[in-house]
């Protein structure tokens, strides 16, 4: 395709394309702070904050009242903090007598305010902002009527502003983030067209295990190369078939003999590694779309036992009704790119389940045993194995229904083109749209022009992208390649990519906006957008209406990833020598990171209180997580809400194993990174940073010494203790807790001591031993009271549900508006509390209390 030039860019374009850093320097002429902040800091602070001294690198003799500097307004907001909090002057030090500290923290927080109140004026609380590339993926997809495109992958990674990916000042447009712009819209485009002609089948095709090239290879290789890996093995209802395995006998009936041919099935022992990865490739999703697919497996008991090889070839398999196994579906995408697309379990009959999901083109499947151990040389063991055989699964066949289709063409080819003739002289060749009306690239730019901009567009934005159009015929292009080309910059313009909002009240279309970006992470929809929001119950039913859509699951994962970082879930594994068990135990990671979602979905859906996050008497539970909890037994792969024992130590965010697992590294623990994320993602109070000077603590992996033994050393230091006295106490209470989330009494270490008896999911022998015992008591600063273990610790934290409700509205703030809470916003965030106290702070209600403020609505 001919390539084609974007118009100039508007100015706003250009001003969001320089780096979020090259803001212009406000500065003043410096002026003298109030009477009683100056007073205060010669009679009171300058012993230890002066030019000489500067404790905390702070120097106040030099410190220019200058609020409109962003670097010496955030100086002073922590000073009235400290002072506030009573930290400061230290004890120790005089201190200031009421009259001087309320005439202080008076004057210096009138002038605060008053400075946020003229900035909002003049530019708003906000940067104007692109959407980020989570947003952009699924407002294309919206738009485009395409919920299956994957394009956020095509666009680079977003900055980050006070721990989300919402906020203007980290999100700037560069040329780079331009061209890939261009190159995901026009991968857009293209996919969701059509030619008319071409309607592929919705019929269901059968795809027999037996029969798929990949299992049987993997088979025989097993056998011939006599692999201490039993990588398959042929069944014949529930019968081993040793000659199938040795190539004395076909691998299948074929279709002459159904009877028979409903009996085959391919075995194993073992889940999906790299020997053993089943997939049904002979499959290809023909086009992207929606797809049913049914599977049809079931459980088996493989024998003779462990007393001989397990991976000799005259194994019996047998049903014995021992129990269902649980299996999971990924897409793949050569080379080895997974995507998940659901689990369910099969029991020890033949089970038909069935996933409707959306596929890529080209994407195969893969089915995994997950329950099932992943072996790994030298010489493995299963460590699922009892005397008398061990579990297996047995796959039959996967249906595939679709793409599943209203119309031909879909609804995402009919939003480019309507109903224009459509065609392609064959599969290879590019799609050619047939207008015979001079006025069809105008009607159409124009209807998506409306939909794209969410709001009805101007003449001048039609005459920029018609001109593009045009140039593109011009240049021979074809009109469908001509009209890609305009929409392709419609795409890329900053009305469709920035959410446009002026200072001051937000206009009915840029509040729908912000309401649908908070919400769904996503444009608004038509209800929205002609809904009347300046009425408060009219914005009060919609608000509702968008959180009991199922696209509101689309914030809870997105708000979950930045607040507690559930996107690094798994970014680190378990270590294979000290954490064996977890090791390559993808559906304890999976069943995790769904907890947590499902767990903070439940509170939305609930409209449960905010101390739910401290702790509740109900965790989000499948089998796998509760036996890794050392819970009463779940059946089933699902997860669902289930009631906790009196007494447990789960319930809440914080003993969870998608939390332990972020904020430990795979080998160890530290309840420093523990106590910091406590502080900062649950508590709301920030620790300062740590002097840059100062190497961090590593934890002796080989059982000599404890972490709070290191630590204690480590407080010894004068400079250091100041912040670990507020830092470590709720770290330590995590101490009970591994890197998955496991409960234990005392650390794993490596080196010399008795190994326990055992076996990891990798089918080794265990190597690590138990090393000292683990104590969780602490006691918080400030007489906060002092504790046994993470029990002790949720009763302190639960007293003051009004600071945890605080934290969590504060970051509803932060992900909503694209702007942290101001000094000028605490007055609204203690409205939004007083608002909901007498309800418990409930998640639904403070959500209809932020929505409602001025803050919300406002730029």
């Amino acid at each position: 395709m001919p390539r084609f030039l974007l118009p100039a860019l508007p100015l706003s374009a250009l001003l969001l394309a320089a780096p979020a850093s090259c803001t212009l320097a406000a500065s003043a002429v410096a002026v003298p702070p109030p009477n009683a902040v100056q007073a205060m800091i010669e009679n009171r602070c300058t012993d230890c904050h002066d030019a000489e001294t500067k404790k905390g690198s702070l120097d106040l003799t030099a410190l220019a009242f200058d609020l409109k500097n962003p670097k010496a307004y955030a100086r002073w907001v922590k000073v009235f903090d400290r002072v506030e909090a009573g930290e400061m002057p230290p004890k120790g030090k005089a201190q200031p007598d009421e009259a001087a500290l309320k005439g202080f923290l008076g004057q210096l927080g009138s002038k605060l305010i008053e400075s946020d109140s003229q900035r909002a004026v003049t530019d708003g609380r906000a940067t104007v902002r692109r959407m980020n590339r989570y947003e952009y993926e699924n407002t294309v997809r919206d738009l485009l009527k395409a919920p299956w495109l994957q394009i956020k992958d095509k666009l680079p990674e977003d900055g980050e502003a006070n721990r989300f990916n919402k906020v203007g000042d980290a999100l700037d447009v560069s040329h780079v983030q331009m061209a890939r712009y261009l190159t995901a819209a026009d991968y857009a485009l293209r996919e969701v067209m059509a030619d008319q002609q071409s309607r592929p089948s919705s019929k269901p095709v059968r795809y027999y295990a037996r029969s798929e090239p990949s299992m049987v290879k993997k088979m025989f290789f097993s056998e011939f190369n006599r692999s201490p890996v039993r990588a398959t093995f042929p069944i014949l209802g529930y019968t081993a078939q040793p000659e199938v395995r040795a190539g004395k006998a076909p691998a299948t009936a074929g279709e002459k003999d159904a009877a028979i041919r409903d009996q085959e099935a391919i075995g194993v022992v073992a889940s999906s590694y790299e020997p053993i990865e089943l997939r049904f490739n002979t499959f290809k999703a023909p086009r992207s779309g929606r797809y049913k697919l049914r599977f049809n497996a079931y459980a088996v008991w493989v024998g003779p036992g462990a007393e001989k090889a397990w991976w000799q070839p005259n194994l019996d398999v047998v049903s014995k009704g021992r129990r269902s196994e649980p299996v999971t579906i990924y897409s793949e995408t050569p080379p080895r790119l997974l995507r998940l697309l659901g689990s369910f379990d099969v029991g020890v009959e033949p089970t038909v389940r069935e996933i409707d999901t959306y596929l890529l083109k080209g994407e195969t499947i893969r089915w995994d045993a997950v329950r099932l151990f992943r072996s790994r040389p030298p010489a493995p063991r299963n460590p699922l194995a009892e005397k008398d055989g061990q579990p297996g699964v047995a796959f039959k066949w996967m249906e595939v229904e679709g793409p599943l289709l209203q119309s031909w063409p879909d609804a995402g080819h009919k939003v480019l083109f309507e109903n224009l003739p459509a065609t392609r002289k064959d599969a290879k060749s590019p799609i050619t749209v047939e207008s015979k009306d001079p006025q069809d690239a105008e009607r159409l730019l124009r209807r998506f022009l409306d939909r794209a901009y969410r709001q009805p567009c101007d003449e001048e934005d039609v005459k920029i992208f018609l001109g593009i159009i045009q140039k593109a015929r011009g240049e021979g292009l074809d009109f469908a390649n001509a009209m890609l080309a305009g929409y392709t910059a419609v795409l890329c313009s900053p009305k469709f990519f920035c959410l446009e909002e002026k200072p001051g009240k937000l206009d009915q279309s840029a509040l729908a906006s912000r309401l649908a970006y908070f919400l769904w992470n996503s444009a608004p929809d038509e209800a929205l957008l002609k809904a009347d929001l300046s009425d408060p119950k009219v914005l009060h039913q919609q608000t509702d209406r968008l959180l009991n859509n199922p696209k509101s699951r689309q914030f809870v994962d997105a708000f979950l990833n930045y607040w507690l970082d559930l996107r690094k879930m798994g970014a680190t594994s378990p270590d294979a020598e000290l954490y064996p068990d977890y090791y390559l135990d993808d559906l304890l990671i999976e069943s995790a990171m769904l907890e947590t979602q499902l767990f903070f979905a439940e509170m939305l859906k609930s409209n449960l209180p905010a101390r739910t996050v401290i702790d509740s008497d109900f965790a989000m539970l499948n089998e796998r997580l509760a036996q890794h909890y050392g819970l009463p037994p779940v059946q089933g792969v699902a997860v669902r809400k289930v009631a906790l024992p009196k007494g447990s130590v789960r319930g809440g965010l914080m003993t969870q194993a998608s939390v332990l697992s972020v904020t430990a590294n795979g080998t160890t623990t530290s309840p420093v990174v523990r106590g910091v994320w406590i502080m900062e993602r649950i508590v709301g109070k920030v620790p300062p940073p740590p002097p840059p000077s100062v190497p961090a603590i590593e934890p002796d992996t080989r059982g000599a010494h404890t972490i709070r033994e290191q630590l204690e050393k480590h407080r010894a230091q004068q400079s250091c203790a100041l912040c670990h006295t507020k830092i470590d106490p709720a770290g330590f209470a995590l101490e009970n807790f591994d890197v998955m989330g496991g409960w234990r009494e005392q650390y794993r270490a490596m080196g010399e001591g008795t190994s326990p008896p055992g076996y990891g999911k990798n089918g080794q022998r265990f190597a690590f031993h138990a090393a000292q015992n683990v104590d969780a008591s602490g006691e918080l600063p400030n007489g906060g009271g002092a504790f046994k273990d993470i029990r002790g610790l949720k009763d302190l934290l639960v007293k003051d549900e009004t600071q945890i409700a605080r934290n969590l509205t504060s970051q509803l703030i932060t992900y909503s508006t694209g702007a942290p809470v101001r000094f000028g916003d605490r007055a609204v965030v203690e409205q939004i509390l007083q608002g909901t106290a007498a309800d418990g702070y409930r998640l639904r209600s403070l959500i209809h209390a932020l929505v409602g403020t001025d803050l919300f609505q406002s730029k």
